[in-house]
């Protein structure tokens, strides 16, 4: 076990996404996990029917706690809905581990289209804890929330991803599957230039917590040393497998095969 990553993000109850997913993906990658749950969620594979926040006080000493006595190697921050929460971790991450890479999914709509974000929060996202992203890793709907550009091609994610850019964070990894096509498309922006990853499209409905699970894997490659085009590289090759064989489970979008690395303890 090498690379700890302390993640703050919010539950799902269904394990496909959010906290759960963070979890099972890092020890997937043979790194250690801790958490700072941010909220609730009563949620399945076809939406989310609640959510209850967690206090931004209790937000704060779950990530004092764990930096002080286990540490981290890596940040990554998932669900922070709401200005609040967003300023409450970042004072944390400022405050107590100012030199650690993090990696920010800025979480802003569910799968099945549940907001997860206050749209007044937009603002703090941007003004706060993009600045401090070693890595951003917005979907093209939240791409476009945040860079208030359209982009309905490679081209447009370039753009938009150099855009994103000037909030300060150093890099950027702009997610392609909400484009059509049989070839799927991720465009990584950093100071040094674009760098796009492409894959065949794997056609089905389980693709539950897949952008989860990929800043999750980023984020313990970077916790494991791996430098941030690697670590890119191995995320997306273990989302891609995971999406491959995941098992079908729900009514909805289903949950993706996080254990695809992992081998049965046999006792020998």
């Amino acid at each position: 076990m090498k690379g700890r990553v302390l993640i703050v993000a919010g539950s799902d109850s269904g394990g496909g996404a959010g906290i759960q997913a963070d979890i099972k993906t890092v020890t997937a990658l043979e790194g250690y996990a801790a958490t700072a749950v941010t909220a609730l969620t009563a949620q399945d594979t076809q939406g989310v029917h609640g959510v209850h926040a967690v206090p931004v006080s209790f937000i704060q000493e779950q990530m004092r706690l764990v930096l002080a006595d286990i540490g981290a190697d890596c940040i990554k921050t998932g669900m922070l809905h709401s200005a609040e929460v967003i300023d409450g971790v970042c004072d944390v991450i400022e405050a107590a581990a100012p030199d650690t890479p993090v990696v920010v999914d800025p979480v802003m709509i569910a799968k099945g289209g549940a907001a997860l974000l206050d749209p007044t929060a937009t603002a703090t996202l941007k003004r706060r804890i993009a600045l401090i992203a070693t890595l951003l890793t917005p979907n093209i709907p939240e791409a476009e929330a945040l860079s208030g550009m359209r982009i309905r091609s490679v081209e447009d994610m370039r753009d938009a991803g150099a855009s994103l850019l000037t909030l300060g964070c150093r890099a950027v990894l702009l997610k392609g599957g909400h484009l059509a096509g049989e070839r799927l498309y991720n465009v990584l922006v950093t100071g040094n230039g674009i760098e796009t990853f492409e894959a065949p499209r794997i056609r089905t409905e389980h693709t539950h917590g897949t952008g989860c699970s990929l800043a999750s894997a980023i984020a313990t490659g970077i916790a494991q040393g791996l430098a941030l085009r690697d670590a890119v590289a191995r995320g997306l090759a273990y989302v891609h497998a995971a999406i491959r064989q995941a098992p079908g489970f729900g009514h909805g979008h289903g949950p993706i095969d996080h254990a695809h690395t992992v081998r049965p303890f046999t006792g020998r």
